[in-house]
């Protein structure tokens, strides 16, 4: 996918794109020095790391408050920060363990004037209610779920980006959640799924 076609795909303005730009140069420079993502995944920029970002936007269209949990280098956090980010009243948290990656992302927010705040910490000791909360590669569903409970307790809605075991993930979460969720197919990836979770309950 070229950078014309993630455009035409998403709409997204002259500005928006320029500082998509921005941001693949920081992503990189700072990959040579710390590992964000797999150095071969950069030159499929646009449809690796951005579309599948983006594509989340279409399933939560009103949604102005996200959190992103184990948010590395981005992905889809800063990507939605900067495709909302003229919205009125939008919000993405952006939340890694990892101090240096939170450097990182605040660098990137920092840059490009994002409406977006780091948060260096446990996903699951943050006290934010929001519209969204999301992920990519950060645990299996089990475990993923258990990060993600407190913002579902709060009323959010779960999108999670999964890749081909994605089913195979939600129903060894069941053993242990009760859990109201679906399946969609990644627009960016035929083999990756989308995993939409309404509500949330732990079993016992």
């Amino acid at each position: 996918m070229t950078a014309e076609e993630f455009q035409r795909l998403t709409r997204a303005d002259p500005a928006r794109m320029s500082e998509l730009e921005a941001f693949l140069g920081r992503l990189t420079e700072m990959n040579a020095v710390m590992n964000l993502v797999g150095p071969d995944t950069i030159p499929d920029f646009w449809n690796r790391h951005a579309w599948d970002s983006a594509q989340l936007l279409d399933l939560a269209p009103g949604a102005q408050t996200w959190a992103d949990l184990g948010a590395g280098a981005g992905f889809p956090g800063l990507v939605l920060a900067i495709l909302i980010k003229d919205r009125q009243d939008t919000h993405v948290w952006l939340i890694d363990s990892l101090q240096k990656r939170c450097r990182f992302l605040q660098s990137v927010v920092d840059a490009l004037t994002l409406p977006a705040t780091v948060i260096w910490g446990r996903a699951e000791q943050q006290a934010l209610k929001v519209d969204v909360v999301t992920a990519r590669a950060v645990a299996p569903m089990d475990k993923l779920l258990g990060y993600a409970q407190p913002y579902l307790q709060r009323g959010a809605q779960g999108l999670f980006l999964k890749g081909e075991k994605a089913e195979v993930e939600l129903r060894d979460a069941t053993k242990v959640w009760q859990v109201d969720a679906d399946l969609s197919v990644s627009r960016s990836d035929p083999r990756g799924r989308i995993v939409t979770v309404r509500s949330l309950k732990p079993r016992g």
